[in-house]
């Protein structure tokens, strides 16, 4: 798995946009950096949204890859239903676990839950 490959899970995504010095230097040298639409669909379904976090969203999300979900691409959605059948994951979690496999990223997330996850590749940072 390349180490400059990452999926980022929606509180790598919130601390990202509130400047947090570590996911900064890590991404700063990723040729990939990608999010699950379930990710951005969490991120702007907070209640207590700004405009100007709104705003900073659509900035970043220009500059990455969002990766959706589809019915023409069976790896992702059967490697989803096995992850949650095996980690007993709800389904978001299933989700950005199983995107982060299937694109060979390494999963950025404060979710302890997503970090014992040992099939797959985690990083986890301090929140600021």
């Amino acid at each position: 798995m390349s180490g400059n490959r990452y999926l980022l899970d929606t509180n790598a995504i919130i601390q990202l946009l509130k400047g947090n010095e570590q996911l900064i230097s890590i991404l700063g040298q990723a040729e990939f950096i990608a999010v699950s639409v379930i990710s951005r669909l969490e991120f702007l379904s907070f209640s207590g949204l700004s405009d100007n976090d709104k705003m900073l969203y659509e900035s970043f999300e220009k500059r990455i890859s969002l990766i959706d979900l589809s019915t023409k691409d069976m790896n992702l959605l059967n490697t989803i239903v096995e992850t949650r059948l095996k980690g007993a994951l709800k389904l978001p979690d299933a989700i950005i676990l199983s995107t982060a496999d299937v694109l060979n990223c390494i999963l950025l997330t404060a979710d302890k839950k997503l970090l014992v996850q040992s099939h797959l590749e985690t990083l986890s940072f301090e929140p600021i």
